[in-house]
């Protein structure tokens, strides 16, 4: 959807389209509502408190709607003796998994299971017999720590590669000669919102909530609250 389109759309649904009053909305205000509202809409569809209580693949409609945000990346690790770590990408939004190569003295290139973990469990993992990383089975655990994946080897195996596949951030919409009063900087180009447009109305609504709450539209703020719920 075009940015003018959304941009529209907004002012439309706040009723303030022709309106010349103090209420005027600027773009800017537009941009960083309509930023705000689509990673919202996000992290409630992943951690599946919609309306229908779904999270990211527990329908072909959440699969559908988020596969757009996955994203591979070649995770950088280095040796930390008892387990190797990388930092996550910049913009890392949740974890989906990790899939590793490990090799010892025997082989090499074996695919490993990595299983996400608590770090609060970390000491009794390593000493469960059952869940402990093994080479021999070809399973291991992984933590999130410090914005760092921690892929847990006990010394019984060393890490080859390592992918990390994780929900990134939503590319942020920018609309062409809009100053960031935050920042001070102008954009230069237009950036439109990469999700499709039936997304993008649902997010539009949201952003009229964001923005009738701003304004303290009581109306505007329940419809678009409402509205954005209903079409989940």
């Amino acid at each position: 959807m075009q940015n003018s389109v959304l941009t529209i759309k907004i002012k439309q649904r706040l009723n303030k389209l022709d309106s010349q009053d103090y209420d005027n909305i600027e773009c800017w205000q537009v941009v960083e509502a309509f930023n705000k509202a689509q990673v919202e809409w996000v992290r409630r569809q992943l951690h599946g408190i919609n309306i229908v209580k779904e999270g990211d693949e527990q329908s072909t409609r959440r699969i559908d709607d988020l596969q757009i945000l996955l994203n591979t990346q070649p995770l950088n690790v280095t040796d930390e003796v008892f387990f190797y770590s990388g930092p996550v990408p910049e913009n890392y939004l949740q974890w989906k998994r990790v899939d590793t190569f490990a090799k010892s003295d025997c082989c090499d290139n074996r695919r490993m299971v990595v299983y996400l973990a608590e770090e609060a469990n970390l000491n009794n993992l390593l000493r469960d017999d059952a869940k402990k990383p093994s080479f021999d089975w070809g399973e291991t655990f992984a933590t999130l720590k410090n914005n760092r994946v921690n892929i847990y080897t006990n010394n019984e195996f060393s890490v080859q590669s390592a992918d990390l596949t994780y929900y990134r951030q939503p590319v942020k919409v920018q609309i062409q000669g809009c100053v960031d009063p935050y920042t001070g900087i102008e954009s230069t180009t237009n950036v439109e919102s990469e999700f499709k447009d039936d997304i993008v109305e649902v997010i539009i609504d949201e952003a009229v909530s964001i923005l009738a709450g701003d304004i303290e539209s009581g109306n505007q703020f329940s419809r678009g609250t409402e509205t954005a719920e209903r079409n989940n």
